[in-house]
């Protein structure tokens, strides 16, 4: 599974990141940045949960 931002929606709210922040960080222009190695040691449940937190539905799994 996989997750991607979409920084278009993406406003900087930090939701994913207080879910999981070993992998999601707000960066400086205000935006997520994924670690991608940590995302696949997650696991499917945090990656649903920061999805669902997001209040822009900036975030998308992707199988």
């Amino acid at each position: 599974m996989r997750i991607t931002v979409d920084t278009d929606r993406c406003v900087g709210h930090g939701l994913c990141e207080a879910t999981s922040p070993e992998v999601f960080e707000v960066n400086d222009d205000g935006y997520v940045d994924i670690d991608d190695a940590a995302a696949d040691t997650a696991g499917e449940p945090i990656l649903r949960e920061a999805a669902n937190n997001c209040p822009s539905a900036a975030l998308t799994l992707e199988p």
